[in-house]
């Protein structure tokens, strides 16, 4: 099986050491991204870590697609114990970083303990002595500085573009619980508040530089060369709207959540659909190495307004939830969360619900006000900072959470395979771990397309791509290649059989549950707030279980006795 290359650079910021060890074992195993970040988190993070404090520690990967020139590919991974959901979390981000991260050499990348300074820390390749090429550089005059004041400054000083940046804005260092990392400026670990974790490690960035990969020679199969010309010759429309495509869809099939999830469609969709984002593009965008070009440099030419999207979620965050009819509004609070570093998805959730305490819906002032005061934790934002989950009995409003994750769109409640996906990812109410969403929108193949209501036949289908979808992280592959990279497909670029995947797949979603099981996570976190409405979902959920091979309460068996992390095998072998 192909699989990422190089050691593990671990970085102590406690004592502002370096050491690297090889791992080549734990990557045959688990190929890289995701699954060789969760192995190593599983084994190396205590189970009862604050989240916020120094033994919680933070991994960063790529994996072997980072070596090859095809598309959907520029894309890594990273993870640690999230402060949003109290759980082990992988988030990933496209640009470009993965490929100046391969170029220092390094398989994976581990930050432990914390640092008393504000810290950027260094990452070249390896020097001609063998040992590893780390500079801590303290920068107290970055202190809540936004990302692209961060990008400039090592711009100016080391010749590094944003491309080589991952950091922090001021929601990091305030310990937002939705804070992202960004890179590439634009471009976030959005989910699950990494941000936070790395604010609280005293670090404000991470740059990477080198040419280690050039060295990296893997045989790629001709299907490398079909998927990038593919995604060349592709006219979808995602080129052209991004997944913004799909909101007015979502609307009509009563799936685009709206006014704090209190309604299914939004009368004002017009006004923030994909027609809309279209008309502000101003030239294609894309990611390391990818000819699908999905992305959305918008400009307003009235207002200046400039930023990269906004994509459905932040649409469906800012504008639906929100009350927000206008997509100009969307755009300044998508590039407000970007210069600040939060996650457009969390942070639109959690004003939503503020603007319904104060039933003030479609104040698109008032949105850009509150997401300033949350990441600087000022007024009320100091409490909104804190998430839906742990905000919202402050407030009066209904916890649209799941395990502490806010609510992206796709709404489970006309999707109703999708809801149950929500209910089992391991890292919350987000709809790419389980992506279960299409198979339910009247746009996929008639062979594959479900009806939207009821659970009958979904859970093997669940549990299938869940595997999937964890192997896509590991690879690392973007899911926007679905279609292109097919099962056949990826079993050839990973040189391995589709069934090997799918049981690599499922060994990396049971380390995630046993580390969670492990504190405190059970049944009991697998519900939805709508989840008495959707029939069946309670024997579907036992299903899901069952098809895993875990016990009733959700929980993996032997976890308490500890499972190996080292193994992709199946916990029963």
């Amino acid at each position: 099986m192909r699989h990422a290359q190089g050691p593990l650079l671990t970085i102590d910021l406690t004592e502002r050491t370096a050491s690297t060890e090889p791992i080549d074992d734990r990557l045959a195993s688990f190929v890289g991204g995701r699954g060789l970040n969760t192995s190593l988190a599983y084994d190396r993070i205590p189970f009862d870590a604050d989240p916020l404090g120094p033994e919680n520690r933070l991994y960063l990967s790529t994996g072997p697609m980072q070596y090859s020139t095809t598309s959907y590919t520029g894309r890594m991974a990273a993870t640690g114990l999230s402060p949003l959901t109290n759980g082990l979390l992988s988030s990933n981000a496209g640009g470009f970083l993965s490929r100046n991260f391969t170029g220092a050499g390094y398989a994976a990348v581990e930050l432990v303990g914390a640092s008393d300074e504000l810290l950027a820390v260094h990452v070249r390749e390896v020097g001609a002595d063998g040992e590893p090429d780390v500079t801590f550089e303290e920068v107290p005059d970055l202190a809540a500085a936004e990302v692209s004041a961060v990008s400039d400054r090592f711009a100016e000083t080391r010749d590094l573009g944003p491309e080589h940046v991952a950091c922090v804005g001021p929601a990091g260092e305030n310990a937002v619980r939705f804070a992202s990392i960004m890179t590439s400026d634009t471009r976030a670990f959005g989910r699950g508040g990494l941000g936070a974790v790395l604010g609280s490690k005293g670090v404000k960035a991470l740059t990477f530089d080198g040419n280690a990969d050039a060295a990296v020679e893997l045989d790629w199969p001709d299907e490398a060369g079909e998927v990038h010309r593919e995604a060349a010759t592709s006219d979808s429309i995602m080129k052209r709207q991004g997944t913004t495509s799909v909101t007015e869809l979502a609307n009509e099939v009563d799936a685009l959540p709206s006014y704090y999830f209190a309604e299914t469609s939004f009368e004002g969709v017009e006004g923030i659909s994909g027609d809309r984002v279209e008309e502000k593009k101003y030239e294609k965008g894309t990611c390391s190495q990818c000819a699908f070009a999905c992305k959305l440099p918008t400009r307003d030419e009235e207002t200046g307004v400039e930023t990269e999207g906004p994509e459905f979620e932040t649409v469906m965050a800012f504008g639906s939830n929100a009350g927000v009819d206008d997509v100009v509004d969307v755009m300044r609070a998508n590039e407000l969360c970007d210069e600040l570093g939060m996650d457009t998805i969390s942070c639109g959730d959690v004003v939503s619900m503020f603007l319904e305490s104060e039933d003030e819906f479609g104040n698109a002032d008032l949105v850009r006000s509150l997401v300033e005061q949350i990441a600087y934790r000022e007024g009320v934002g100091d409490k909104l900072a804190e998430g839906v989950h742990r905000a919202s009995e402050e407030f009066g409003a209904e916890d649209w959470t799941v395990k502490g994750m806010a609510f992206s769109g796709h709404d489970g409640r006309a999707l109703n395979g999708q809801g149950l996906a929500f209910a089992t990812a391991n890292r919350g109410a987000d709809h790419m771990y389980g992506e279960f969403y299409p198979y339910e929108y009247p746009l996929v193949d008639p062979d594959d397309a479900l009806d939207p209501q009821g659970l009958a036949g979904k859970p093997p289908k669940l549990v299938a791509k869940e595997n999937r979808n964890a192997v896509l992280d590991s690879a690392v592959v973007c899911k926007f290649s679905r279609g292109t990279v097919t099962d056949d497909r990826l079993a050839a670029l990973l040189d391995a059989d589709y069934d090997v995947l799918q049981t690599l797949g499922a060994r990396i979603v049971e380390l995630e549950r046993a580390f969670n099981n492990a504190r405190g996570f059970d049944r009991s976190d697998d519900t939805l707030p709508y989840a008495d409405a959707i029939e069946g979902f309670d024997a579907a959920l036992s299903e899901y279980y069952s098809l895993r091979g875990w016990n009733d309460d959700g929980t993996v068996p032997g976890h308490g006795d500890g499972l190996d992390p080292a193994s992709a095998a199946p916990a029963d072998d």
